[in-house]
């Protein structure tokens, strides 16, 4: 199974270990795009701090931003799981796993980004700001750009097992699963039960929290009928209103 994430807006600061190694990253078929996006953003932010700013849609409080990817290559990387905060991933609690779910979170999970393409969650990156909807002078819009190599690369990482795609919008442009990929891909919407409407934060929540009870409980689902199987026997109020999709309902918005 191949579990396809948002990143977080927030990040962890990068702290004091060793500078990014681009080698090492996962996925080695986006070196080069990585390569370009890396040097035309840390360009942009070490020459021009207001053109920078406007580049990424930051506001003023936001400005120290700017000078963080400008020290993209020298700062220190950890894990992308320790620097991808927020709803989602304080659901998901990688740091709280047990051994055998770490496992198979660093085999399965894949982080989309506007500046890496994808991570996996054991790739060392340093903390960095740059969303998938920015666009570039030099590179253009950053969904449009990774569409090719995303092309090249990502179906073989999906193997062909599931891939269950939690991507928010912007994110999902970068990559769509096409051809036999897409007939064993899932989609999940999270509604509030009582209104069918779909809600926001806790759409993040219950997706970490989706993730956390597969990988702890092991769960190898194939197919989109078998992930609902698998997340009703974990509990979860599960409709299928297409093939592909899946609505998981909650009772509570909090």
């Amino acid at each position: 199974m191949l579990v396809l994430l948002p990143p977080s807006e927030g990040k962890a600061a990068s702290g004091d270990g060793a500078p990014l190694e681009p080698g090492s990253l996962s996925l080695p078929g986006l070196a080069p795009a990585r390569a370009a996006v890396l040097d035309e953003l840390v360009e942009l932010c070490a020459a021009d701090e207001e053109k920078a700013r406007e580049v990424l849609g930051l506001s003023e409080g936001l400005r120290g931003e700017v000078a963080k990817n400008a020290g993209l290559r020298t700062s220190g990387a950890r894990p992308a799981g320790e620097v991808y905060t927020g709803v989602l991933y304080d659901a998901l609690g990688l740091a709280t796993l047990g051994a055998a779910a770490r496992e198979r979170a660093r085999e399965s999970l894949l982080v989309f980004s506007g500046l890496w393409g994808a991570v996996r969650v054991d790739d060392r990156i340093p903390s960095y700001r740059c969303s998938m909807g920015v666009k570039l002078p030099g590179l253009g819009a950053l969904g449009a750009y990774w569409r090719a190599p995303m092309a090249e690369v990502l179906p073989e990482a999906a193997g062909d097992g599931l891939v269950l795609d939690l991507r928010s919008a912007a994110y999902a442009t970068a990559w769509r699963p096409k051809g036999e990929v897409a007939a064993r891909t899932a989609t999940v919407r999270v509604l509030h039960a009582p209104t069918r409407k779909v809600v926001s934060h806790f759409n993040k929540a219950t997706k970490g929290r989706i993730v956390r009870s597969l990988l702890e409980a092991g769960a190898v689902p194939g197919t989109p009928a078998e992930l609902s199987d698998a997340l009703r026997e974990l509990g979860y109020e599960v409709e299928i209103p297409a093939a592909g999709k899946l609505d998981v309902l909650v009772a509570e918005i909090h």
